[in-house]
């Protein structure tokens, strides 16, 4: 019986953090590194001639932020910012160095959880994926949606140069 000197491989590190963001209508998942904070919703500056989702600005860190209801980009519900709602801050992927951060109403805190490869499946249906969506999840049961930050992160562009 020959002994073996073989060490088994490391565990493959597949689980990332992930963040559930309740919204009017629904929730998002989102990778934790994109979350920068979270604050208290406060009403935010107007931006004239913007569309409905797009709420305002908000003062962040010297920062002008523009202020999104996803709830209203998707058409899920028809979302308004108020006692217990929360603003997350988002790091914005695009890479325009203008405008690094965009914040997002929620309904209560951001919830932390785990994300494994085997609790987390894709949901493929008919129904149309809504605006601002990249698909369909379960995670460990709970529904959620992925959002396609960098479609959010272009609409808010269009709609701040239609604005300015």
């Amino acid at each position: 019986m020959s002994k073996n000197t073989h060490h088994p491989a490391a565990p493959v590190q597949d689980d990332i953090r992930g963040v559930l963001i309740q919204v009017a209508g629904g929730r998002l998942l989102l990778p934790n590194a994109t979350i920068a904070e979270v604050l208290s919703y406060a009403e935010p500056d107007a931006v004239p001639d913007a569309p409905d989702w797009l709420l305002g600005r908000i003062r962040w860190r010297g920062w002008q932020l523009p202020l999104v209801a996803f709830a209203r980009l998707a058409g899920l519900a028809n979302e308004r910012g108020g006692l217990g709602s929360k603003v997350v801050v988002m790091r914005a992927l695009g890479g325009n160095p203008r405008a690094p951060y965009f914040a997002m109403l929620t309904q209560g805190f951001p919830r932390l959880v785990t994300v494994s490869r085997d609790a987390l499946v894709t949901v493929e249906d008919q129904n149309a994926l809504p605006n601002g969506v990249q698909s369909r999840v379960l995670l460990n049961e709970d529904a959620a949606f992925l959002p396609d930050l960098e479609s959010i992160e272009h609409q808010i562009g269009l709609a701040l140069a239609h604005a300015a």
